[in-house]
C-alpha cells in the first residue's frame, strides 16, 4: 500500500518539528510505501526551514508544498492533488504520534468493507484544565479541544472521526469530492467541522469507517485556547457551522425553512438557553450554558447572513480536490 500522510501547517513552526519528529519515527512495513505532505498554508515563520530540513534530511518520506490561498480547507484539498497513493492519512501540526499510529491506522484500509479509519486522540500527558472547565459528564468542554475516545474497543462508528487522527482511501476523494472551503479554520475564524462533515458524507453515501483506537495521538493545548474567550468564540462559529452543513433545506409548505428556523431559534432556543445560563449557579456549569448561548447566536446570525443578505449564499456541496 502507498500511503499519504497529508499534515496542513500555518504559523506553528514549533509544534511542526515536534510533530515531524514524531511521524519520523513511524514504524511501517518494509512492503509499504510512505510520505508526509507539509502543506504550508502561507505561513509567516519559520516553518518552510523547518520542513524543508526534514526533506532534506529523509527526502524518501517528507515533501514540502507552499499552498497560498488561505484557510485550512485549501490547503488539505491542495494535499490531496498532491498525493498519489492509496490511502491518505491526517493528521494536524499541533500532534504527536505514536510510532504504530501510521501502521495501525491504515492498515484496515486494505479491507475492502472499509473506506476510512479514525484514531483515538488524547490530551497531552501535561494538560491541567482552568478551574472554569468542566472535564466529565454532560457538561464536558474537553470535545472542543479535538479528542477522540470512543473506549478500547474497535469497530464500526456512528459519527464521524476528527481530522487529526483520520484515514480515508484515496477514492473516497474523487467519489464524494474534497472538503468543503465554505467550513474549515482560517485566521480570525474558528468555523471548523470541515473534517467531520466529509466523513458524515461519506457514512451518508453508505461507506463504513472503523475506530482504531490503537492508533493513537496527542494533541497539545496552546495555552491560549485555555481561556473563556476562545471557548466562545469556537462556540459561535460552531453554530455557524452547524447551519452552513445542513445546507439549503426544502420549505414547509408554502413557508422557508430559513424562516422557521430563525423564528425558532430567537424565540424558542435562545431565550431557553440563556434562561438556564443565567439561573446556574454551579461555575462549570453555568460556563457550559454560556457557552451553548453562543452557538445559538452563531446559528442566528448565519441564518441572517444567507437567507437575509443578497448575494452572500455560500455553497452548500464539496469542492473538488
Amino acid at each position: 500500500m502507498k500511503i499519504s500522510i497529508i499534515l496542513c501547517t500555518y504559523n506553528r513552526c514549533l509544534s511542526l518539528t515536534q510533530a515531524l519528529e514524531s511521524v519520523a519515527a513511524s514504524e511501517m512495513p518494509d512492503s509499504d510505501r510512505w510520505e508526509v505532505l507539509i502543506i504550508d498554508n502561507n505561513s509567516k515563520d519559520q516553518t518552510r526551514e523547518v520542513a524543508e530540513a526534514f526533506c532534506r534530511r529523509d527526502p524518501a518520506h517528507f515533501r514540502y508544498v507552499f499552498e497560498p490561498q488561505q484557510g485550512k480547507s485549501h490547503a488539505l484539498n491542495r494535499g490531496i492533488r498532491e498525493a498519489d497513493s492509496d490511502a491518505l492519512a491526517f493528521m494536524d501540526d499541533d500532534v504527536t504520534v505514536e510510532p504504530n499510529w501510521l501502521r495501525e491506522l491504515t492498515q484496515p484500509l486494505s479491507n475492502p468493507e472499509w473506506v476510512g479509519t479514525g484514531g483515538r486522540v488524547y490530551l497531552s500527558k501535561d494538560f491541567s484544565p482552568p478551574p472554569w472547565m468542566a472535564v466529565e459528564g454532560h457538561d464536558s468542554l474537553l470535545s472542543i479541544l479535538a479528542l477522540f475516545d470512543l473506549g478500547p474497543v474497535a469497530g464500526p462508528i456512528s459519527k464521524p472521526p476528527i481530522g487529526n487522527n483520520m484515514a480515508f482511501r484515496k477514492e473516497m476523494f474523487v467519489k464524494y469530492g474534497g472538503f468543503r472551503t465554505d467550513l474549515g479554520p482560517s485566521p480570525g475564524s474558528e468555523l471548523r467541522h470541515e473534517d467531520t462533515e466529509f466523513g458524515s458524507r461519506v457514512m451518508r453515501g453508505g461507506g463504513r469507517i472503523l475506530y482504531v483506537p490503537s492508533a493513537i495521538v496527542r494533541h497539545a493545548v496552546a495555552e491560549g485556547r485555555l481561556k473563556k474567550g476562545y471557548f466562545l468564540a469556537y462556540h459561535y462559529d460552531y453554530g455557524r457551522a452547524l447551519v452552513r452543513e445542513k445546507g439549503h433545506r426544502s420549505p414547509v409548505g408554502i413557508i422557508p425553512r430559513h424562516l422557521i428556523s430563525f423564528l425558532n431559534r430567537t424565540l424558542h432556543i435562545l431565550p431557553q438557553k440563556t434562561w438556564w445560563w443565567l439561573r446556574e449557579s454551579d461555575p462549570k456549569k453555568r460556563f457550559f450554558n454560556k457557552c451553548h448561548v453562543w452557538a445559538t447566536a452563531g446559528e442566528i446570525v448565519e441564518i441572517c447572513r444567507r437567507s437575509f443578505t443578497p448575494g452572500r449564499q455560500d455553497p452548500d456541496g464539496s469542492v473538488k480536490p
